[in-house]
């Protein structure tokens, strides 16, 4: 009976501690809302913004279209910046108009404004309209940027916010393009409606950059470092001829092609990415896609082996294929750095690239000591596949 009467207030006491986990579950529940500000300002709406750990709180004034809001997110270094903006024209940087803040080495927070109207010409500048109760603080980290803004006669507008690695001069540092990054846009109902990211453009934009390290990373990064193996070392035995110039032809022609493809991407890429630029990456594969493409069409200039050109053609082929192989991977890397993908990625390709060093390595050795008993046999010349070897 005792047990049956202390039921109820169990119960009781259950259900008020279920309703008290849901209060303040992360997905009942916005982090903004248990944010304060050291100068006690408060604010009638606040939202979460989906990348970059950032928070917007703000108030619309619609009687004189004052637009009130603290903007807060951590740097991408300790040393970095933030940035909020309203494009009054797009959903992206270009045409922002942006308030930045950083902290200066004297420990004070600065707050500068720049109107993004060039990816190219970006200066500290007046904004397209009135801005004023400029001010920012930091506390563990975290920046908090407030301004006031004449925003005029509008029920919603285009917000960009973005976090910096480093301020120089007064000047900020450039943001990665990461995912996070690549996507912190979005729509902000002036009355405190949904907020909408805007991502169909970044996602996109993002699809395209993954296909076009895929097809470069099978390309570049495994095709032709294979059909070199094969050309280098498989030709020595007699057993895999001719089998080994086709599949050395194979390995490089498909690697050419799929390589097209990628680069062609990557072109797309960078003329829809106004401002973007990977300076190293970019040259690399365009001094690649030449090569490659002067390596191919050389082979309808290939000299019979008996001709007197034959040996320098066979240096030219063979340094041009060295040469891209070295750049091929170097342009992976510098791929992975740009996409910055999951770690498992870049350890998979580096386990790969080891594997086929470690065969090389063992096929060396190996043709070494058959190339050594053919001599020692007294041999005129070692035996070295279709066409003398010269394929």
């Amino acid at each position: 009976m005792a047990s049956s009467s202390s039921s109820p207030p169990s119960l009781a006491f259950l259900g008020l501690t279920l309703a008290l986990v849901l209060l303040i579950s992360p997905a009942h529940s916005l982090t903004c809302t248990t944010q304060t500000f050291t100068n006690n300002k408060l604010y009638s709406n606040c939202v979460d913004l989906p990348t970059l750990k950032s928070y917007l709180h703000w108030t619309y004034d619609s009687s004189n279209s004052t637009l009130s809001i603290a903007f807060v997110a951590t740097p991408a270094k300790s040393d970095g910046w933030i940035a909020w903006a309203i494009n009054p024209t797009s959903t992206g940087m270009k045409g922002a108009q942006t308030l930045l803040t950083y902290k200066k080495s004297d420990g004070s927070m600065d707050v500068k404004t720049f109107n993004i109207s060039s990816y190219n010409n970006i200066v500290e500048s007046k904004l397209a309209f009135d801005v004023w109760d400029t001010s920012a603080e930091s506390s563990g980290g975290v920046f908090r940027l407030f301004a006031k803004l004449k925003v005029e006669e509008m029920e919603s507008v285009n917000q960009v916010w973005q976090v910096g690695p480093s301020v120089s001069n007064g000047f900020p540092a450039k943001h990665d393009f990461n995912t996070d990054n690549l996507q912190a846009k979005g729509s902000l109902s002036l009355t405190g409606g949904t907020t909408t990211p805007t991502t169909t453009t970044g996602d996109s934009k993002l699809k395209k950059r993954n296909i076009h390290g895929i097809l470069n990373a099978v390309s570049w990064g495994l095709l032709f470092p294979i059909g070199i193996i094969i050309a280098r070392y498989l030709r020595t035995f007699q057993s895999a001829d001719p089998a080994w110039f086709y599949l050395h032809i194979f390995c490089q022609v498909s690697g050419y092609a799929i390589g097209v493809a990628g680069w062609a991407t990557g072109i797309k890429l960078g003329s829809e990415s106004e401002g973007v630029v990977y300076s190293a990456h970019r040259k690399i594969g365009i001094t690649l896609f030449s090569l490659a493409t002067v390596q191919i069409f050389a082979l309808f200039l290939r000299p019979k082996k008996e001709h007197k050109y034959r040996f320098y053609w066979n240096i030219y082929h063979h340094t041009l294929g060295y040469a891209i192989l070295i750049l091929s991977i170097l342009n992976v890397f510098k791929g992975l750095d740009i996409l910055n993908p999951a770690k498992h990625w870049r350890s998979t390709y580096i386990i790969v690239i080891i594997a086929l060093g470690a065969i090389a390595l063992l096929l060396e050795a190996i043709t070494w000591v058959v190339v050594l008993k053919r001599r020692s046999t007294k041999s005129t010349k070692p035996y070295d596949g279709f066409n003398n070897g010269q394929g």
